[in-house]
């Protein structure tokens, strides 16, 4: 057995057994790792196949422990499993692996685990004991209990065959026939391959079996026959899930940052990453589906087209400067500085404010936020005595509608569309609304400061204005046939280029109508020009945009991921009760919603913590982690509603011992501890077991939304669909548990929640 090349790959299942397995069987694993890559046939590795298999062999890690290994071929190796000694070799015929005929993927199942699974989900929970009570005279005897009827098998109208057309793994048929709830299901799918998984539950949520057919299985069917007896080419599918680097191996061991969701792309999404698109395109779905995986590798699919050179022609975008550092970190994993030197990855505030910047290299402005602004617009409404308009509503009104118009005058503001913008305002009105937000505008520029929403419109004008330009050379051109004009060529308009070939834009939904028109200026109009993913589901910011109208037209090319790789079924759950009797758009004038949005991991429905005051509650959250002993803290996230309860909350913890860092407009303000922030900070990140605290009435949402709906009925619509998706966030933030907390009233959102607690 040759040692020179051997390799040693993990399966995605294998990794999530090794994270229940004790610390340093853990190290053990990543030692054996080394020792089976430079001699498997070392006599300590005790290296042997199992009887009765061609394929499955052991090998000792330590006293205790084995790995189970597929030989693929000769010096190619696959960890299937890690088990104690005394698991490994009796009842050898209960492990079962093969190639998949549908999705050509390896699959690898022990059917004594997934049995064992089955029938725990069977048993009822212990029910409590009576209280005895003296009875004077003996009770005569019970009358016959009638046995509820045996309930109906879950797939017995679809055909073995169908089953496994559809992709369910053969050998799990025979379970799969012994199903009748929903909880024996979830068992099995705990222990199943995905594909097995998305089938059954498809077929469990009232799917036919041609929706399954072309919903689930087509997108991940191998495009060519399948060879059921190689396997080493079933490890190149993408079907198959496996991780083959010492640093991918380490995460897996570690369980630390989810690394394997970073980077694996699920056939399904493959296919909307390589596709050729005749403009721009948009790519849909709820949270955890993997949007943004989908992202960064259609940006490198992008470049991998590009001819050779040294430019940054690719642009990766997103909507603030935290989202923006974890892309490039997962763009570099993805695939190292080659990649990273074709791409220019920004902020898309950053990239208007450089913009701006060039135009006019003396400006020394100072660039405010919202909070802020909001700021200066109170003080100058106290400096003028307006009572009749409220900083929120002018605020929102000069962004959304004079700034993201391009109005420049008051004839213009009068013509000016407010769909979707709540109260009607008069001719008289707008122009008291117009003089008002000229006055704010003055009084900005005399303090030296500028809003990032006037940014974002001044580079969109700018941007458009370089785009007439080199239309106008391209003109010239064309009329002079072809060639080029020696005397324009001198100026600078002539060596004008468009600044992208392609723009990727990450979380689409919180985009402004000024960055829209900016990156459309900067890009030629082409194929695969624009490719955006996003959620409105998740739209945390007041932006709402009609992408048609700003010159991104994606109808007929949008898609939707519906499985979500992160949040368990009953979290999952959950969230969308928060969503309940909202209605949320598409980016392009339609309706969207999250139907079929699922997920196949299983674990515990969210637990809800109600206290009677918020001191109790940070009580309560400080003693919850500290039963959390077998995490990291940085896989522990607490949401709150504000900036104060966050700091509150960490100093809390740290009364109790805990360490906890807060979240910035950059990240985690630290390496070590319970990451602590308000809803808005926790958008992109994710954690194993996540707490929402705070969430009471008149916090979430809060108390000024409520008292909107007796004066802007519209704008209180509005802003509680904002504050709906805030939550819906937070909550799917989770991978393993979610816990929330409220003191006095629990938030209305919560009413699915606590209705079926």
């Amino acid at each position: 057995m040759s040692a020179a090349n051997v390799t040693l790959r993990l399966l995605d299942k294998a990794d999530k057994e090794i994270l229940k397995l004790p610390r340093t069987v853990k190290g053990a694993i990543y030692d054996f790792q080394h020792k089976f890559k430079a001699s498997p046939g070392s006599s300590g590795l005790r290296l042997k196949q199992l009887s009765g298999h061609t394929r499955l062999w052991s090998a000792r890690i330590s006293d205790d422990y084995r790995a189970l290994l597929l030989r693929l071929a000769d010096d190619d190796w696959l960890i299937v499993s890690v088990k104690h000694r005394k698991e490994v070799y009796a009842n050898l015929d209960r492990l079962a692996y093969g190639v998949n005929p549908v999705t050509g993927g390896l699959e690898y199942v022990d059917l004594q685990v997934v049995e064992e699974s089955v029938v725990r989900r069977l048993l009822p929970p212990e029910a409590p004991q009576a209280p005895q009570v003296q009875v004077p005279a003996p009770a005569p005897a019970p009358a016959p209990v009638e046995q509820p009827p045996v309930s109906a098998p879950l797939f017995a109208r679809f055909t073995d065959e169908q089953l496994t057309d559809l992709g369910v793994a053969q050998p799990l048929l025979p379970v799969v026939r012994t199903l009748t709830t929903e909880e024996q299901l979830l068992g099995l799918i705990e222990y199943a391959p995905q594909l097995t998984g998305e089938v059954l539950l498809s077929l469990f949520d009232g799917k036919s079996y041609d929706e399954v057919l072309d919903q689930i299985t087509a997108p991940v069917a191998a495009p060519e026959p399948v060879d059921t007896e190689d396997f080493q080419a079933a490890a190149e599918r993408p079907a198959t899930m496996v991780t083959t680097t010492d640093e991918a191996l380490r995460e897996a061991l570690e369980g630390g940052n989810f690394g394997r969701w970073k980077v694996f792309l699920h056939p399904t999404q493959a296919k909307l990453v390589e596709r050729d698109y005749s403009g721009p395109a948009r790519v849909g779905g709820g949270p955890g589906t993997g949007k943004t995986i989908v992202a960064l590798h259609r940006v490198k699919h992008l470049v991998s087209g590009l001819p050779p050179g040294r430019t940054k022609p690719v642009l990766l975008t997103t909507y603030n400067k935290n989202l923006a550092a974890d892309l490039r970190a997962r763009l570099l994993e993805l695939g190292g500085e080659e990649l990273l030197a074709r791409v220019e990855i920004s902020h898309v505030d950053q990239l208007a404010l450089r913009v701006v910047r060039e135009a006019e290299p003396g400006s020394s402005k100072q660039t405010i936020d919202d909070n802020q602004a909001l700021r200066e617009w109170r003080a100058m409404l106290d400096e003028v005595d307006e009572t009749g308009w409220d900083a929120e509503f002018l605020h929102d009104e000069w962004t959304q509608v004079i700034l993201g118009q391009a109005v420049t005058s008051r004839t213009d503001y009068f013509r000016a569309r407010r769909a979707g913008r709540g109260r009607n305002v008069t001719r008289p009105e707008r122009a008291e609304i117009w003089q008002l937000t000229e006055r704010f505008a003055q009084r900005l520029d005399g303090l030296g400061r500028q809003t990032w929403a006037q940014v974002a419109e001044r580079a969109a004008r700018l941007e458009i204005e370089r785009e007439q330009r080199m239309d106008a050379v391209e003109r010239q051109r064309e009329e002079a046939g072809g060639l080029d004009n020696i005397h324009l060529q001198d100026s600078s308009a002539g060596r004008l280029r468009p600044r992208y070939r392609h723009i990727v834009v990450d979380e689409a939904q919180d985009l402004q109508p000024g960055h829209w028109k900016m990156l459309r200026a900067m890009v030629r109009r082409d194929r695969n020009d624009i490719f955006l993913v996003g959620d409105t589901h998740q739209r945390i910011y007041s932006s709402q945009v009609t992408l048609g109208s700003l010159g991104v037209n994606i109808r007929g090319r949008s898609a939707k991921l519906s499985l979500s790789y992160r949040t368990t079924r009953q979290i999952l759950g959950s969230a969308l009760g928060v969503l309940s009797g909202e209605a949320f758009d598409d980016l392009d004038g339609n309706e969207e919603n999250l139907a079929g949005y699922r997920s196949v991991l299983s674990g515990g429905l969210p637990a809800l913590h109600p206290h009677v005051d918020w001191e109790a509650e940070r009580e309560g959250i400080a003693a919850l982690i500290a039963e959390w002993d077998d995490i990291p803290l940085e896989q522990i996230g607490i949401c709150v509603p504000t900036n104060t309860m966050a700091q509150e909350t960490a100093y809390s913890l740290r009364q109790f011992g805990i360490r906890a860092i807060e979240i910035g407009p950059d990240g985690p303000r630290g390496d070590e501890g319970v990451h602590i922030g308000t809803m808005f900070r926790f958008k992109g990140l994710e954690y194993q077991r996540m707490i929402i605290a705070g969430v009471s009435q008149g916090l979430v949402p809060r108390s000024d939304i409520l008292r909107l709906q007796s004066v802007d009925a519209l704008r209180h619509r509005r802003e509680m669909q904002r504050a709906r998706s805030l939550l819906f966030v937070a909550a799917t933030r989770a991978r393993d548990s979610l816990d929330i907390f409220w003191h006095g009233n629990p938030s209305q959102f919560l009413q699915p929640l606590l209705a079926t607690a």
